[in-house]
């Protein structure tokens, strides 16, 4: 199993394409204006406790005001609230707890209204950034996530990862980790640390609590609301969470990005750290490993599978529906039971990579075709789990009903990936079938006759591969046509994340054409 890792970078956004045996299985964005992404911390105002919810908003500086349950306080909230006092007015520089005094824990059952009061400072954590009309939900239990650890202000607590299995090898880390922790600091210790030595493990604490100690330095100067932690960069965290050694290339399109990544891979890896390249090819990165064209195929309302099965995704304001289609399926086997089981099986893969692509969250009822062996019903329960496996976010998969469906429920934490693959019809006739390229060569044609009055030597278009199709095959073509008239040869090339009605003219070094 190889994974790639494609990064594709422009003025003000950065786009990440994970691939799975060339496969897209992960689509990201980075954009510079989220002031408001997963692991930022703020240093906010409690704008008004409501007990009837048993929670509080807060002023985290974005249009709506965030929501704080008080599940989400933390038991060590009176510490937290007292510490961000004493910083904030100068009376505490000791960031590291030496001389702290620590209060007692809330009431795991109490009510928010002894807890929290308005015009309160605190810090909060983005647990799960805006979505539709809802402002960000945060928590007061702080985590500072690290390559091998995870770093709990205001705790005492060492946890393991429960994927680590061997009894042996969490104890050593619980014993490792507790002889380097300082006081007033609880850690998590993630799965990638198995089989670390202690001196790995300290140098990432350290790194974590620098970044604490940094943040805290912000505090006391900071107007409220304001960031005062941000997350890492998209891609060093990308990284972070995801790195193993089933990567074997990540490749970057932007020279001052591959050189973050190659020290930041480096640091964490630096047996992997020549799996990092530079692309540098005049063909634009997501269209040289056909990324753009697998967009456009994987984000559609229907999503054609091998043996033409096919998935109908349908998205409502509770949930969201899939129905899996059998296709000409039907007709190639034995017997109905037989079709269903293959079919519902092809269909249980895709749906995992679905998930993870669209980051689809909250509720997720998949009609899968009715099976009428219990055996096939288990049989499919179990890959559908083994698929979903490797997804990060956290889900609960229950066994087929008596109907065919099978509930999923996904954490959703940001806004879910929602990509047009429906192109205006360059007619304009609403449901009509598009016809483009007889529009479209028109304009191209008379562009062509501008251009080469200019005495342009060699000609490069870019357009829809569609289009592209239309004006070079058949005899004569269009573009045969074009060299008789004109005595010039064009090249076409065809780009997959053109729209029909797109299409740019290049001279022969690489420069567009006005």
């Amino acid at each position: 199993m190889d994974k790639e890792l494609i990064i594709r970078s422009s003025s003000d956004v950065v786009d990440f394409a994970l691939l799975k045996d060339g496969r897209l299985i992960e689509l990201h964005k980075d954009e510079d204006d989220n002031n408001f992404s997963v692991g930022d911390v703020f240093i906010a105002k409690i704008r008004k406790a409501v007990p009837g919810l048993n929670a509080a908003f807060v002023n985290v500086g974005y249009e709506k005001d965030a929501f704080l349950h008080y599940h989400d306080l933390g038991p060590q909230l009176p510490s937290l609230l007292k510490f961000v006092k004493r910083v904030s007015t100068g009376k505490h520089t000791d960031f590291l707890f030496k001389n702290f005094q620590f209060e007692k824990d809330i009431d795991k059952d109490g009510s928010i209204a002894n807890a929290l009061k308005s015009n309160q400072s605190t810090l909060v954590q983005i647990v799960k950034e805006p979505i539709s009309t809802k402002g960000p939900r945060i928590s007061s239990e702080l985590s500072i996530a690290g390559r091998y650890i995870v770093l709990v202000p205001f705790s005492n607590r060492i946890s393991i990862s429960q994927k680590i299995e061997s009894k042996e090898e969490k104890d050593r880390l619980k014993r490792l980790v507790k002889s380097i922790t300082p006081k007033g600091f609880g850690v998590i210790v993630r799965t990638v640390a198995e089989g670390k030595k202690v001196a790995e493990l300290d140098r990432d604490l350290q790194n974590l609590l620098n970044r604490w100690t940094a943040m805290c330095k912000k505090i006391n100067k900071a107007h409220l609301p304001s960031k005062v932690l941000g997350e890492m960069n998209k891609a060093s965290s990308i990284l972070r969470d995801i790195f193993n050694d089933s990567f074997s290339s990540i490749i970057v399109d932007d020279e001052a990005l591959f050189v973050q990544i190659k020290d930041y891979v480096q640091e964490i890896a630096p047996k992997k750290e020549s799996i990092v390249k530079l692309y540098t090819n005049t063909v634009p990165i997501f269209e040289k490993y056909g990324i753009e064209r697998q967009i456009k195929t994987s984000f559609g309302r229907t999503v054609s599978m091998a043996k033409g099965a096919y998935l109908v995704i349908e998205h409502t304001e509770a949930l969201h529906v899939v129905d899996v289609n059998s296709g000409n399926r039907s007709n190639k086997a034995k017997n109905q039971e037989d079709t269903a089981l293959e079919v519902n099986l092809i269909s249980a893969s895709e749906i995992a990579r679905q998930l993870r692509l669209r980051d689809m969250g909250g509720i997720i009822v998949v009609d899968f075709i009715d099976m009428g062996n219990a055996e096939n019903r288990k049989r499919l329960y179990n890959h559908l789990r083994d698929e979903m496996q490797d997804d990060k976010a956290k889900h609960k998969i229950l066994p087929p009903s008596k109907f065919g469906l099978i509930q999923i429920t996904r954490q959703r934490v940001r806004p879910e990936r929602n990509i047009e693959t429906k192109e205006e019809n360059p007619n304009g006739v609403q449901g009509s079938e598009i016809e483009a390229p007889i529009k479209i060569v028109q304009k191209i044609t008379q562009d062509i006759e501008r251009i080469f009055k200019k005495d342009y030597k060699k000609v490069t278009l870019n357009t829809h591969p569609f289009i592209a199709a239309f004006l070079t095959k058949g005899f004569p073509s269009v573009r045969s046509k074009w060299f008789l008239e004109h005595k010039k040869w064009v090249k076409v090339l065809p780009r997959d994340a053109y729209t029909y009605l797109e299409y740019h003219f290049f001279d022969k070094n690489g420069n567009k054409i006005k």
